[in-house]
Formats: structure tokens, sequence, C-alpha cells
């Protein structure tokens, strides 16, 4: 899929400093990017479920009844 990612002057410059020092485009450093931000948010979800389960598990059990 594509799609256009309008960015700052400054966070363009930052793109594009970090890209150059990895050795990566601009786009794999973007790409990046996104991938360790939604594998973050997945497990943040995985680990607050994993909570959830252990601290409620007698309520669950009941519930479950």
């Amino acid at each position: 899929m594509a799609m256009n990612l309008r960015l700052s002057p400054e966070q363009a410059k930052a793109l594009k400093r970090a890209a150059a020092e990895d050795g990566i485009s601009m786009q794999e450093a973007a790409l990046r990017a996104i991938d360790a931000y939604t594998s973050r948010r997945r497990n943040k979800l995985l680990k607050g479920i994993e909570k959830v389960k252990t601290q409620d598990a007698e309520l669950l059990q009941r519930l479950a009844k």
C-alpha cells in the first residue's frame, strides 16, 4: 500500500540523519519505526491481558461458571 507521509522540516532532517547513520534509506528507517511502534503496542496489550488474567484469576473463574 502506498501512502504519503508529511513531515515537518525538523522531522525530515532528523529522519534523514538517522537513516544515514544506520546506512539505510529514509523509507526503511520509517518502516522500522512503524514496525517498532506497532509491535510495542501489541506487546503492551498482551502484557495487560496477562496481568488481568493473573490478578483476577479467581474472579474470572467465578464469571466463567
